[in-house]
């Protein structure tokens, strides 16, 4: 018989042989099967009739006809639990590497409960799951995947400005705590609103004010707003871009002691971190958002999710948690 699997009429003799109480290698001869194939299509298809297993032929094919209907399907993402997670994870705003980082920190022994970044991507991106558009549960929210371009950066003539070019090596090589990256998001030209952020650059920590005008005045006070109720040893210094809105830097180091650094016009890059945060920010509100329309608390529930998001590049700790871990022995009167 070869490889063939058992047939329906077979299943039937099966069932009558079974029930004039014929032994399994009987009926093996009878169908000219080996025994074993017998013995498993019996094991397989039977069923517990109360106090002993049953064979009947018709229950024996519809357990059949359900594994082959099954058969090739692939579950998604390897497992429903998995799938579960994953999904769990995009609705909290979670990216595929924050999910399968903290999936290995969570069940670090068990490889079945472990996803690829690039599996979850390729579900996302998947045309069979097109009607779910879960890419709009990613950070940046593309319907499609493709390579994102640098932002420019406005070149003015800052007073009392230092290059980045001058800032400490253990600053660059974040060796260091307490040193930030700081810029403004535009909200809608028309108005001339915006957010000012600032983010420390060891633990990826951002802190944001809502700014009626995107001005030096504005943004100094923004400043001050977020970095004086800090301890000294928490706020040592801040590199920001050439915008115009930056020309008050000085009051930063007279009135709180901070150093402020200028990163190269039109290189955004080397403000990675703070660029990288604003685009989360930018997901929750988008170019061309009114910020008169939004308030400080709405804006702070908004960083308080990011500062609480898991990060690959801290090893799947939140903002939070390296943030504190640097400054619980931290305070002004020590």
């Amino acid at each position: 018989m070869g490889n063939t699997k058992i047939s329906k009429h077979e299943r039937g003799i099966i069932a009558r042989l079974l029930a004039q109480s014929y032994s399994i290698r009987a009926i093996a001869n009878t169908l000219n099967r080996s025994p074993s194939s017998v013995s498993e299509e019996v094991r397989r298809n039977r069923y517990w009739n109360g106090d002993k297993y049953s064979y009947d032929a018709l229950y024996a094919q519809e357990e059949y006809e359900s594994r082959k209907s099954k058969a090739g399907k692939r579950v998604p993402l390897k497992s429903k639990w998995i799938y579960q997670y994953v999904m769990d994870g995009l609705r909290n705003n979670w990216s595929p590497e924050q999910i399968a980082g903290k999936l290995k920190i969570e069940h670090p022994l068990m490889r079945t409960r472990r996803v690829g970044v690039e599996t979850i991507y390729r579900y996302i991106y998947d045309q069979t799951n097109k009607e779910e558009a879960l890419w709009e549960y990613l950070p940046r929210g593309q319907k499609k995947r493709r390579k994102q371009k640098g932002r420019s950066v406005h070149r003015s003539h800052i007073p009392d400005r230092v290059s980045i070019s001058d800032r400490p090596k253990a600053i660059d090589r974040r060796k260091e705590f307490g040193h930030y990256e700081g810029d403004t998001i535009e909200g809608r030209r028309s108005v001339g609103d915006g957010i000012h952020t600032e983010v420390e650059r060891v633990s990826r920590k951002v802190y944001a004010k809502l700014v009626a005008r995107i001005t030096s005045e504005d943004t100094s006070k923004a400043q001050k707003e977020i970095f004086s109720p800090m301890p000294r040893a928490t706020r040592k210094s801040t590199t920001l871009d050439n915008g115009k809105e930056n020309h008050m830097h000085i009051k930063l180091t007279e009135e709180l002691g901070m150093r402020t650094y200028f990163a190269h016009p039109y290189s955004s890059w080397e403000r990675g971190t703070n660029e990288n945060t604003n685009g989360l920010i930018r997901r929750y509100f988008p170019k061309g958002t009114n910020f008169r329309t939004i308030t400080q608390d709405e804006l702070n529930e908004v960083v308080e999710e990011l500062n609480n998001r898991p990060r690959k590049v801290l090893g799947f700790k939140t903002p939070n948690e390296v943030f504190n871990s640097y400054t619980i022995n931290c305070s002004d009167s020590t």
